[in-house]
């Protein structure tokens, strides 16, 4: 009888977490896809105000203090969210995602409309065959994950490097190369680890849906800059 009931528990807590999984991926991509459209709108927005734009370009105290306060945001999105709540972890993440639609406002004006739309439909191509082959390949790319990190903080310093020391064109564009192929990898990698972490969840609790806000976060910022270094390789000039 003990064996019976022991069964039965196993089997409901199995139904349990089949049941929340799905619900709280949804979640992920919605939050996630609601993120990119806050930005989209954002940026084209602040683009199309000319005096939002010459306050934003006159002022690069003001423009420097915005991408410092999206890094601050950031960090204490990702170190934090545990001890937040689920309303207020979600209002810092749309408060991000309203910061960066601002900042990236001046894609607008370096790249035709065109090739901005354009550039936007590869990456959402790329992103989403490499977030099904991070979700569904059977290998364990834990050691991936760690490879990518570190050459993460190296495409980093190298990039500051040639912004305030080498300013090279070439460098630029081989950064753009190997930053495609960092975010395509870090998709993969982050797909499959948001998927062990929600399948351990029993229900969809207010810590289960943060784990998947800190989801959506993280392929966020995949698809941003994936599309920010496509758009380098193949977005046309407006000059």
């Amino acid at each position: 009888m003990n064996e019976e009931r022991l069964y039965d528990m196993i089997r409901e807590k199995e139904n349990v977490a089949s049941v929340a999984f799905p619900a709280l991926m949804r979640k992920v991509y919605v939050w996630m896809t609601l993120a990119l459209a806050i930005t989209g709108f954002t940026a084209y927005g602040v683009a199309t105000s000319p005096a939002i734009m010459q306050a934003l370009l006159g002022n690069k105290l003001a423009f420097w203090g915005i991408i410092i306060a999206e890094l601050a945001l950031v960090v204490v999105v990702s170190s934090r969210l545990h001890r937040m709540s689920l309303a207020t972890g979600t209002l810092l993440f749309v408060l991000y995602s309203v910061l960066n639609g601002v900042t990236m406002s001046v894609i607008f004006l370096a790249y035709t409309l065109s090739s901005i739309a354009s550039v936007f439909f590869i990456t959402a191509g790329t992103f989403g065959v490499m977030a099904l082959i991070g979700s569904f390949t059977k290998a364990d790319l834990s050691s991936l994950g760690r490879i990518l990190t570190m050459a993460l903080v190296g495409m980093i310093i190298a990039t500051l490097v040639n912004v305030f020391f080498v300013k090279s064109g070439s460098f630029d564009l081989i950064l753009s190369y190997v930053g495609v192929l960092l975010f395509t990898g870090l998709t993969v990698y982050d797909s499959q680890k948001i998927k062990q972490m929600l399948l351990q969840a029993d229900n969809v609790s207010d810590e289960a849906q943060k784990l998947a806000l800190f989801g959506a976060l993280s392929l966020y910022l995949d698809f941003i800059n994936l599309f920010l270094y496509l758009l380098r390789i193949f977005g046309n000039n407006r000059n």
